[in-house]
């Protein structure tokens, strides 16, 4: 992969080099509240309630403190 480069020079802001594991126990917490409300509304008769994706999710905790672009890059840094 002698040529992969990044085309743009948007940098994570920590050294973590993804968010997947925090994303991976956010879906994971969130399919459970929604099978738990499907149960519980079976249970009872009503309406489950809707769920947002990011319903009571604390990205700040998250290894990845988000990305920036990093104007004086070098070829060195844009190299994947």
């Amino acid at each position: 992969m002698s040529r992969s480069r990044r085309k743009t020079k948007i940098f994570g802001i920590t050294t973590a080099r993804s968010e997947k594991e925090d994303k991976v126990l956010n879906h994971r917490r969130i399919r459970r509240r929604v099978a738990e409300s499907i149960r519980e509304s079976i249970r009872t008769g009503d309406e489950p309630p809707s769920f947002d994706k990011n319903d009571g999710v604390q990205i700040w905790s998250w290894a990845k403190d988000g990305k920036t672009y990093f104007g004086e890059a070098t070829e060195k840094d844009m190299r994947k």
